[in-house]
């Protein structure tokens, strides 16, 4: 698969991760949201990506919703995932990919930011992530 490809593919995987610590409160506040995404590489650094999205109130009960969505094709796994007072970090395995990996999301207030570190056979990749809460949601 090209290296070009493969950082597509990390950033759309990476745009977003379920959680599995369901019963555990989330750090996120309900609203819409402006996340944005920056994914480099040794010798090769891509644009950031910026996105809103709006977290109704039962998403942000749950601290499966305090970071992106994972895209569900791409079979991804997580691991080690922990909320730590405003911190969630995990660990991810994509196997079809072979990409693991780990990171941490840290929310202040109506602000957060976070970065993964993902490595592949031939290649590691860094995803600095940011957001900051811009309003209420669109009715």
């Amino acid at each position: 698969m090209k290296l070009r490809t493969l950082i597509v593919l990390a950033v759309v995987c990476l745009l977003a991760l379920p959680m599995m610590a369901a019963d555990t409160p989330s750090p996120i506040k309900a609203g819409k949201w402006e996340m944005t995404v920056q994914a480099d590489m040794p010798g090769m650094q891509m644009p950031p990506r910026t996105f809103t999205k709006c977290i109704t109130k039962e998403e942000a009960a749950k601290a499966e919703n305090a970071v992106p969505e994972m895209q569900k094709e791409t079979n991804c796994k997580l691991t080690d995932v922990k909320v730590d007072g405003k911190t969630i970090s995990w660990k991810i395995n994509c196997e079809a990919q072979q990409m693991t990996g780990e990171g941490k999301i840290t929310y202040e207030g109506d602000t957060y930011a976070g970065e993964m570190h993902m490595k592949m056979p031939q290649q590691e990749m860094s995803m600095k992530y940011s957001g900051k809460r811009v309003g209420d949601c669109d009715k």
